[in-house]
């Protein structure tokens, strides 16, 4: 298994980019207008060099206190380096306008939290495999050759179950849609007026001023794009390239094209869209500060909803990629020859 030394790469090479930054003071700015401070730097290359050693440490035979170990170390750091990809979405819609990066450094810090979450997470996979006594690359009890050939499963459709619950995860994103379309094609909502809305958004790249003359706000448009990674988790077009792209037409689709991308990007809108979805109820009742309205925001009431339609938005799109990634990943799952010999032999 190759990820726990991809791993201890990735920690290295993370430590040092931390420990360069802070020792250089380097602005790293991990929201707008406010940059992550050089301790904090130090502290995520720290557990960035804790999560190579227990990667490296899943390796080897350990004592009951060191396979605790291992296992806790990477329970507490997944979800630090989770929460710095965070903001993956919201660079993923400034690229796709083509409005150019804010911050080369921010847009680096939170693709190496990506890579990161996404090496330890297959870990923790292999590492938990390990530990059942299962093959750690197809998940089967079964002796044998471990590296050897593996068998694809035909492309299937997802359950009947998990299609209603994706749909009704993605119903979350018609009222932020909804009120974004209304103020591209002229109307008023929530306070906020067509000009108003025009005049915030003037300095958008051309692409996305074209697309808004035409009634398309460019956020939804990247929306769109999710949700045909999300049908393409849940239909078989999505495991073997459909007659339309050509030349690939028939060919088996990499297992990690549609998953990496899906899991990355529905962490960070799941994350943030419940941050969201619990803020707007707790502002609106005054327990958590009031959301101050800015332009082209006229009132508080509206900028609240607001905030609540896009916490819908994120955490809806979020929870419907996780729930198909998850049947994805377990409808594509290879089996080794010796593992499908093992499950035949149990079923004859």
């Amino acid at each position: 298994m190759w990820a726990p030394f991809a791993v201890v790469v990735w920690s290295g090479a993370y430590a040092l980019v931390e420990v360069v930054w802070a020792a250089t003071g380097t602005t790293v700015p991990w929201k707008p207008h406010e940059a992550i401070a050089s301790p904090v730097l130090l502290l995520f290359g720290a557990l960035a060099v804790l999560g190579g050693a227990a990667g490296l440490a899943s390796t080897r035979t350990l004592s009951r206190f060191g396979r605790g170990a291992v296992a806790l170390t990477l329970i507490a750091v997944i979800p630090v380096f989770a929460v710095g990809m965070a903001s993956v979405p919201e660079y993923f819609v400034t690229l796709a306008s083509l409005s150019g990066v804010e911050s080369v450094t921010g847009l680096t810090w939170v693709l190496l939290n990506a890579a990161g979450t996404g090496l330890l997470v297959m870990v923790a996979l292999s590492y938990r495999r390990r530990l059942a006594g299962r093959c750690r690359r197809c998940a089967q009890r079964h002796a044998g050759d471990q590296f050897g050939p593996l068998v694809h499963p035909d492309a299937t459709v997802a359950s009947a179950r998990t299609r209603t619950m994706v749909y009704l995860f993605m119903c979350g994103l018609l009222p932020w849609a909804g009120v974004k379309t209304i103020w591209t094609l002229g109307g008023d909502a929530l306070g906020v007026t067509a000009e108003g809305w025009r005049k915030v958004n003037s300095g958008d790249s051309a692409v996305a001023r074209a697309l808004s003359s035409v009634g398309i706000d460019v956020t939804v448009l990247a929306s769109a794009l999710g949700i045909f990674l999300l049908l393409g988790l849940l239909y078989p077009w999505g495991q073997v390239f459909p007659r339309w792209t050509l030349p690939l037409s028939g060919r088996r689709v990499p297992r990690m094209l549609p998953l990496l991308p899906a899991w990355v990007i529905a962490a960070g809108l799941s994350l943030y869209g419940s941050m969201l979805v619990v803020y707007a109820p707790l502002s609106a009742l005054g327990i958590a500060p009031h959301v101050k309205p800015s332009a082209p925001f006229t009132s508080q009431a509206g900028i609240t909803w607001m905030v609540l339609f896009g916490g819908l938005a994120f955490s809806g799109h979020g929870f419907g990629l996780i729930v198909a990634a998850r049947s994805y990943a377990a409808r594509t799952r290879p089996v080794c020859v010796a593992g499908q010999e093992a499950v035949a032999v149990a079923h004859s």
